[in-house]
């Protein structure tokens, strides 16, 4: 890694609590206007489909709209809880207000770039929306440790396409080889990174992936070991 200049890192799921910020949007959201509605219940049929839903969106399967409609229609639907759709459409505008208020990051991630940002330049690439994703980064206090926030609304296109990648290079002035990419998703964050020809490490926090011929690391300090 002696060679490495530039940390690109994913946001969501990364570093940023996407899960425990959605339980605290929700409730909010729940207790104002559904309140018969059990959050975590919510939240542990919601999370999976969410995440299958983002893997369609980066894709390019579904919409924008497609993605925040569905993934609650679904989930409504699995826990047969009567609404209309003009409700889902209320609570989907109210959530993508709400979530980016929050600031429950991952444990260790501000030792982790108190560490990180004296050595190296420190960059984000996310699939996620310009707009809330700024607003997240504002809210939990990461906008001070990044030179660069790339997203797929800039670039044209959503990891794991290599022209995203290619993009954040190009923002960032450095190059692939001086370069690594941390992220959750192994698609779309490591295997987009390799495949386009940068390093990458796998932030496999629940340990789903058993594989042991790349880099990965469940707990972010770890990465201090690393870089």
């Amino acid at each position: 890694m002696e060679n490495i200049t530039d940390i690109f890192f994913d946001l969501d799921h990364t570093l940023w609590d996407f899960d425990r910020n959605s339980i605290l949007a929700f409730d909010k959201i729940f207790k104002a206007n559904h309140p018969s509605i059990d959050v975590n219940e919510f939240i542990a049929i919601y999370a999976p489909i969410n995440q299958a839903c983002w893997k369609l969106y980066q894709v390019d399967k579904i919409t924008h709209e497609e993605l925040r409609y569905q993934r609650l229609r679904q989930t409504f639907d699995i826990m047969n809880y009567a609404i209309d759709d003009e409700s889902i459409d209320k609570i989907s505008h109210d959530y993508i207000e709400f979530l980016p208020d929050n600031n429950q990051l991952f444990d260790g991630a501000i030792e982790l770039l108190e560490y990180l940002y004296p050595k190296y330049k420190l960059h984000i690439i996310t699939n996620g929306f310009a707009h809330v994703q700024s607003r997240k980064m504002y809210h939990s206090g990461l906008e001070k440790y990044f030179q660069t926030v790339t997203n797929s609304e800039m670039a044209g296109v959503k990891k794991p396409h290599r022209n995203i990648f290619e993009f954040a290079l190009s923002l960032a002035n450095t190059k692939k080889e001086n370069s690594i990419m941390i992220g959750d998703c192994i698609d779309a964050d490591f295997n987009g990174a390799i495949e386009f020809g940068m390093r990458a490490i796998l932030f496999d926090e629940k340990k789903m992936h058993k594989e042991t011929t790349y880099e990965r690391v469940s707990h972010l300090l770890e990465i201090k070991k690393i870089l």
